[in-house]
């Protein structure tokens, strides 16, 4: 995908079955035993000087931050949840170091997140990383376990609030590699990553589900987007301004 992307024969690459971020050079990790997104940035820094890192997933994104952690040529940019959660890395104070100071870029978030919350610190950290950094690519590791209802996760995103981010993301009009990551309530995945394939290609798709051979898995509404729970969003506004205030003070 990365190479296609070099070679300029697509401008949006999408590799569901990679994102395994949790990969380091030394041990497979977090259900992850190579890091395909390494590997692929590695290659599109064949071609670019700058490489934008973006991690949704509800886990933070540390082999990939590891591997560029001393590098100003890749910024890592990861939203996850923090405190007490898999893998236990991504504190705010996370910054990068040597040359790579200030290129990790860590948003640790509480449990319930929901889609207004999301994009309130998504759309702004984005933008300004875009100003900042200014890359020539970018990938995004769309991991689908922030959705709400996912065995492992903790978050209340729906698959509009997730899609949103890809849509952001895709605006730019960069080189764009998509990649899959976690997700653990498989219907929701599926649903997920169906409706970022149409983001990127800027497809409408019905919300009624085609009848197919898993039809019986999507029960009982067999509709594509999902309704939030009632779960506690336990990150206050304040909370959210507090962390974006600090992270454009890094980024300037």
């Amino acid at each position: 995908a990365a190479v296609k992307l070099n070679k300029q024969s697509a401008d949006i690459c999408i590799n569901w079955g990679g994102g395994l971020h949790h990969a380091k050079k030394s041990e497979a990790s977090g259900f992850c035993y190579v890091n395909d997104i390494v590997l692929g940035i590695l290659e599109l820094l064949k071609y670019h000087q700058r490489v934008l890192y973006i991690d949704i997933d509800v886990h933070h994104g540390d082999g990939v931050e590891e591997a560029f952690y001393t590098t100003d040529r890749v910024m890592t940019v990861s939203f996850h949840k923090y405190g007490e959660y898999f893998p236990g890395t991504g504190d705010l104070r996370d910054i990068g170091a040597g040359k790579g100071k200030y290129y990790a870029v860590n948003i640790p978030l509480r449990d319930g997140m929901d889609d207004d919350s999301y994009e309130s610190i998504f759309v702004p950290i984005i933008t300004k990383v875009m100003e900042t950094f200014q890359p020539s690519a970018v990938v995004l590791q769309c991991g689908a376990d922030s959705l709400t209802g996912d065995r492992l996760g903790c978050f209340n995103l729906t698959v509009k609030g997730h899609g949103k981010c890809v849509e952001f993301v895709k605006r730019y009009g960069l080189p764009f590699l998509m990649v899959g990551g976690g997700g653990y309530t498989i219907r929701n995945v599926s649903r997920c990553w169906a409706y970022e394939a149409a983001v990127a290609l800027g497809a409408e798709i019905a919300n009624e589900l085609p009848y197919n051979d898993y039809f019986e898995y999507f029960g009982p509404d067999f509709k594509l987007h999902i309704s939030p729970s009632n779960m506690t969003n336990t990150n206050a506004t304040e909370y959210l301004e507090k962390i974006k205030n600090r992270l454009f003070e890094n980024l300037r």
